[in-house]
């Protein structure tokens, strides 16, 4: 039971760690990022195309979906940089 626990605990600090890289990172970033974990895994994705192929293009059209508002957001935020700035955020 102690192994568990410590794993969990090992974890909880994987966690907090990775949170604070996302949220350090910028949006250029994430997206490098996502590029390059997608050309890593790319071999994989094929061979399990079968298997997991209608959830992974389920995913790729989310993700265009929120960079699409994203943009969206950012031409709103840029118009609205001469007068007050919209701070509500991208909506998700």
């Amino acid at each position: 039971m102690q192994q568990l626990k410590t794993l969990r605990e090992g974890w909880d600090h994987i966690d907090a760690e990775e949170t604070y890289l996302l949220n350090s990172m910028s949006i250029m970033e994430s997206a490098a990022q996502w590029i390059n974990l997608q050309n890593t895994f790319e071999p994989q994705l094929q061979q399990t195309e079968m298997l997991f192929g209608s959830a992974h293009r389920e995913t790729l059209a989310e993700l265009q979906s929120r960079l699409q508002r994203l943009v969206e957001w950012q031409k709103r935020n840029e118009q609205s940089l001469s007068g007050s700035p919209d701070a509500s955020g991208p909506a998700e």
